[in-house]
């Protein structure tokens, strides 16, 4: 399979993904924790243009889609009155994923925004993996599913190999698979008492 295609069924795996889980939002059905979807939207945005400045090509388009999404999604949060619980906690990991933008703009250098990004992005998902903890039947695995699946796709599409247009898709993979396992554990542990 070539590139352009890869691309192209990561990009409609996303719109698969976000799709039902907007529709669960809107219904109620899905609280997401406002301040994760904040700072996955904008490191993901960031990395999207990081990846297209290390020559990542067609590779990048689903990252950029995602995070246009992703910060949509965390404004609907918002405005849904979702899971607004935020900690001082939070409040560190939206400065850091905001401090990226001086550090590449001052390295030149999109490595660099790349790492702070991910370890960001990886630190958005405690809020969530809390939450997931607490109330493992307000979140949809399938969805973070389908995310693994469409990382694994942009890290196959990529024009261009480097630890800059790799390690976010890749790492990303992996916390979803973590928040996945977290969820139906605890499903099976609350559902057994």
């Amino acid at each position: 399979m070539n590139k352009e295609i890869f691309s192209t069924i990561a990009i409609i795996i996303t719109f698969y993904a976000f799709i039902p889980y907007i529709r669960s939002i809107l219904t109620n059905q899905t609280r997401p924790h406002v301040f994760s979807w904040i700072i996955w939207g904008i490191t993901t945005l960031i990395v999207f243009f990081a990846q297209l400045a290390d020559n990542a090509g067609i590779g990048a388009y689903p990252i950029g889609i995602s995070g246009t999404i992703t910060i949509a999604v965390a404004i609907l949060a918002y405005l849904k009155k979702a899971d607004d619980s935020i900690k001082k906690i939070d409040w560190l990991f939206f400065i850091s994923a905001l401090a990226a933008i001086p550090i590449w703009y001052l390295t030149a250098n999109p490595l660099w925004a790349v790492v702070i990004l991910t370890n960001v992005d990886l630190i958005g998902f405690a809020p969530t993996l809390r939450k997931a903890y607490q109330y493992p039947d307000q979140e949809h695995p399938l969805f973070y599913a389908l995310f693994f699946i469409r990382n694994i796709l942009v890290i196959m599409a990529l024009e261009h190999y480097s630890l800059t247009t790799i390690l976010f898709p890749a790492v990303i993979s992996t916390a979803c698979i973590v928040l996945i396992i977290t969820i139906y554990v605890r499903r099976r542990l609350i559902y057994k008492q």
